[in-house]
């Protein structure tokens, strides 16, 4: 439990770490306020297959990707649970500018891992700096006189093409062979400016397709040692929240997305059932049909389920943060096993309204087809994985828990 003390490592109970007076309520506002727009371009989005660079511009100047880093950097320094909201607007906007919302905020928040000197560089040089990379170890690095030459190939990069930085994930090798430890292969990220890398066209998805999920590459890029971090041991470099584990948020920011995937399409069925279409041979109109009445009353209160465990779970975390006592264990395993819930539920939603929209559901033209694609491919994530229950189950159980990303 976190006392007061004035020192790295601790929050001094005397300091606010709030947000100025409603600046979470002004930015959910204009949020609100641009998701209209948003909706009507996602056609474009879907078939030029990136986020455009002026949605990410006007959302980047907003100050919605650094919501939740420290004021000293140029962040807003919101919670957790004001965060969330935010993401699923996005999402419900469209589910790609929703998913890339959430990229960029927790890509920010992995940075906090970085050497101080790198934050600095990154953030008070442009508050407003976008950040994308990939977790995936897919490059390799030898050290050679105090710096690491590095070289890979990274997949699933979302929003490269908007971004300023990108980060990547090498495994340390020596004479071409993994370092190894007791963990396994030793590996480090680094973060360098978007054009020292090679953005590769190859995202071609059937769900998400806006996010411009290319792959980038590197070859023989030296990067100095004291650059390179490791993101999931490393302590933070910036004092506050932030300091205790930060995978927890990325896997609620995760089901916000899935919640705004799913109030889209619910969105969109009212939408279709409201401009007095008519099933065929069907007695009524749609929305006049008490069977469709019935099942859409019922997946509403899915919805609301999704959306208050992700608001619950959340607020809990940020608590804990709070606290000095969020980890990558117990509290991760909740983290996920909410995750995969509210995707499987948010599953069902989005699939029920397909099939209460009827025929017109699979025409390429229909929103809710491709709201369909797009829950399906968040689903595939890892943080939304329903074999990651087991950790949570274990940890209920009394099991000792783990790391459910290294099961350390």
């Amino acid at each position: 439990m976190v006392t007061g003390k004035t020192a790295r490592g601790r929050i001094d109970a005397s300091i606010s770490r709030e947000a100025p007076a409603g600046e979470a309520a002004r930015l959910l506002a204009a949020l609100r306020d641009l998701a209209p727009e948003f909706t009507a371009r996602s056609k474009e989005i879907e078939e030029g297959r990136r986020v455009p660079s002026d949605i990410a511009d006007k959302l980047r100047h907003l100050g919605l990707f650094r919501t939740m880093m420290p004021r000293s950097l140029g962040g807003l320094e919101l919670n957790a649970a004001e965060v969330a909201p935010m993401i699923e607007t996005m999402a419900a906007a469209d589910s790609s500018i929703g998913w890339m919302t959430m990229i960029y905020i927790t890509s920010a928040i992995f940075t906090t891992r970085a050497p101080r000197a790198v934050l600095e560089r990154i953030f008070l040089q442009d508050p407003d700096a976008i950040l994308a990379g990939s977790g995936a170890p897919a490059g390799q690095a030898e050290k050679i006189n105090g710096s690491y030459r590095v070289s890979g190939r990274w997949p699933f990069v979302s929003g490269c093409q908007n971004a300023q930085w990108i980060g990547g994930h090498f495994v340390i090798c020596k004479d071409g062979q993994p370092v190894m430890s007791e963990q396994g292969p030793q590996s480090r990220f680094f973060v360098l400016p978007a054009d020292r890398w090679q953005i590769e066209d190859t995202w071609r998805a059937s769900g998400l397709t806006g996010t411009g999920s290319h792959h980038v590459a590197l070859e023989n890029v030296e990067v100095p040692e004291q650059d390179v971090f490791d993101l999931f041991q490393g302590k933070s470099s910036v004092p506050g929240p932030l300091e205790t584990a930060i995978f927890p948020f990325s896997a609620s920011f995760h089901a916000a997305v899935a919640v705004g995937i799913a109030a889209g399409a619910t969105a969109e069925l009212a939408a279709v059932a409201g401009s007095g279409r008519r099933q065929l041979f069907a007695a009524t109109d749609i929305k006049d049909s008490p069977i469709v009445q019935h099942e859409f009353g019922r997946l509403n209160a899915v919805l609301r389920a999704a959306r208050a465990l992700t608001q619950t779970q959340a607020e809990d975390q940020w608590r804990r943060a709070l606290e000095g006592t969020l980890d990558n264990k117990a509290d991760l395993a909740e983290g996920l096993q909410g995750s995969a819930w509210v995707h499987a539920a948010c599953t069902e939603v989005v699939s029920g309204c397909y099939t209460l929209g009827g025929s017109s559901s699979i025409m390429n033209t229909s929103p809710l087809q491709r709201r369909l694609r797009d829950i399906h491919a968040a689903r595939q994530h890892f943080f939304a994985q329903e074999r990651l229950y087991g950790a949570a189950g274990k940890n209920a159980l009394g099991f000792p828990p783990v790391d459910p990303i290294s099961g350390q």
